[in-house]
């Protein structure tokens, strides 16, 4: 598919919900609302919508066992935890600031493929990149400056971040390509992560105070901040994957600082320094070159949106050849080829010959025993020497 305007514009849109979670987060914790509470209302929310997507599609949640399980730890590291964790960070960092931090989850990615060996082969440029992008975390922080952003709240959101990026590495392994539809895992993925959410509210408390105290503006924030930056960013980012791939889809991940310190701006008067300005481009830079370094195809690329793994231009051809490994699993025994098909050089199933067909050219008897002619190309190139020398081998 061409990108047009209509891809330009969803690009945008999700830019614009995806980067908004941090002025609805801020906004929620101004109006009242505890840590636990807005992460809990969040996951709800965004499950609620993505269910009803799912309902009004014909989509079916999975009903297997296993993948429950697997949802329970990729609900945990993706959902649960890093909500719950930025709205801990964001009583002490700014929006704009927190949507920066966010951004380090795919040098965090990088970090953990290195580690766990799932990183192979990798390019100087990346490593170079990981190493910029902490330094640009180092330069916002400002540790050897005593009005720097070292502190517990930062550090929460780089816990949050660094969540990610372990949920991105075990969906990788244990939920992509598995043949469940990505929306469908993801409702279930959001229902899940609201029962964790029913234990977060008891260990952050109800808020700044009961609850006639949560003001209307706070709930209007959770409402946003469930239905728009979580569940519709949800339903938007799958369509957005299946319309263009994984790699247009990780370019968004570009605009989310600059969304949240713009929204954090002009909404909330945030004021950035030119220290936290100079960090931002850095760790932007750094992550670009993380990112940028990927071989085609393998997916290391795409860890902050999506495991898919595909580029633009091989999204087809590899969806091409899905479907034929699908019809080949499906129709062709192991070793053999149904008859009435041959595979040409470049793999491709071409119509051959009916055997009883070649059979009675070929002056052949076909028989009433049943028995098949070879169909193996070999195999007939075989039998067709054979039966010049009268069936008598060599």
């Amino acid at each position: 598919m061409a990108r047009g305007h209509g891809t330009v514009v969803r690009m945008g849109l999700l830019a614009l919900l995806w980067g908004s979670a941090f002025l609805w987060t801020e906004l929620a914790l101004e109006g009242g609302l505890s840590p636990g509470l807005i992460a809990f209302a969040r996951c709800a929310l965004g499950a609620l919508v993505l269910v009803a997507v799912c309902f009004v599609t014909g989509r079916r949640l999975p009903s297997d066992a296993v993948t429950w399980r697997r949802l329970l730890v990729a609900a945990f590291f993706c959902n649960a935890l890093p909500f719950v964790l930025f709205g801990i960070g964001q009583q002490s960092v700014d929006s704009g600031v927190a949507g920066v931090l966010n951004a380090t989850t795919p040098l965090w990615s990088l970090l953990i493929g290195l580690a766990t060996g799932a990183e192979r082969g990798v390019r100087p440029v990346r490593v170079a990149g990981l190493l910029l992008g902490f330094t640009g975390v180092l330069l916002i922080f400002a540790p050897w400056d005593g009005g720097g952003l070292l502190g517990p709240g930062a550090l929460a959101i780089l816990g949050a971040a660094l969540g990610y990026a372990v949920a991105f590495a075990y969906m990788a392994r244990r939920l992509s390509g598995r043949g469940g539809d990505p929306l469908a895992l993801s409702a279930a993925q959001l229902v899940t992560a609201t029962g964790y959410g029913v234990f977060a509210v008891p260990l952050t408390g109800s808020g700044t105070g009961a609850w006639g105290a949560v003001e209307p503006s706070g709930v209007l924030a959770v409402v946003a901040l469930g239905v728009l930056a979580t569940g519709f960013t949800f339903a938007l980012t799958n369509r957005l994957i299946a319309d263009e791939g994984p790699t247009t889809t990780a370019a968004v991940g570009y605009l989310l600082p600059v969304v949240s310190v713009a929204l954090g701006a002009v909404v909330l008067g945030e004021e950035v320094g030119p220290r936290v300005v100079a960090g931002m481009g850095v760790v932007l830079v750094g992550v670009a070159m993380s990112r940028g370094g990927t071989p085609r195809g393998t997916g290391a690329a795409q860890g902050a949106v999506t495991s898919g793994g595909l580029d633009d231009r091989s999204r087809n051809d590899a969806t091409d050849l899905h479907r034929l490994g699908q019809r080949r699993d499906r129709r062709v025994p192991l070793g053999r080829l149904r008859p009435g098909e041959r595979p040409d050089a470049d793999g491709s199933l071409e119509p051959r010959e009916p055997w009883r067909r070649r059979a009675r050219r070929l002056g052949r008897d076909t028989g009433g025993d049943g028995l098949r002619r070879p169909q193996h190309p070999g195999a007939a190139v075989v039998d067709d020497a054979l039966h010049r020398d009268g069936g008598r081998p060599g």
